[in-house]
């Protein structure tokens, strides 16, 4: 996890969307452990009670699940579901307003394909492939 924090939210929020983020990447699968709270709170100089807020909001959302004793996990259908819930929000709260940034400057296809092959990224689905019809363990 990257140890900087932006201003304009709360740590706690922060560090829930990195895990989510670690999620979606395929960093963290099903069944694997998150960082236990005090490490994450020495490794980032945070008090514990951020973390566990942080945490227990993916225990809310039923991401991660609390294991009495042994810590926090995430939970079975997490990326699945993320990756609905994720895709449905960029293409409601982000997209309009990425796409009307593309209207307004007049880039082409052309140019945003171009600039999209230079990125460093994993790979697309390929065309054609329907939203959660991948095999999870390919990123």
């Amino acid at each position: 996890m990257d140890p900087q924090w932006d201003d304009s939210l709360p740590i706690y929020r922060q560090l829930r969307d990195r895990v989510v983020a670690m999620i979606l990447e395929g960093i963290l699968k099903e069944g694997d452990p998150l960082p236990s709270v005090r490490s994450v709170a020495a490794d980032f100089r945070l008090n514990p009670l951020t973390v566990l807020k942080g945490y227990q909001q993916l225990v809310d959302e039923q991401l991660v699940e609390k294991r009495r004793g042994r810590g926090m996990y995430v939970s079975v259908g997490a990326r699945k579901a993320l990756m609905k819930d994720e895709r449905q929000r960029f293409l409601e709260d982000e997209w309009p307003k990425v796409y009307a940034t593309i209207q307004r400057l007049g880039l082409t296809q052309e140019e945003l394909a171009r600039v999209g092959a230079a990125a460093p990224q994993t790979p697309w689905p390929a065309a054609g492939a329907a939203a959660g019809d991948k095999d999870d363990d390919h990123h």
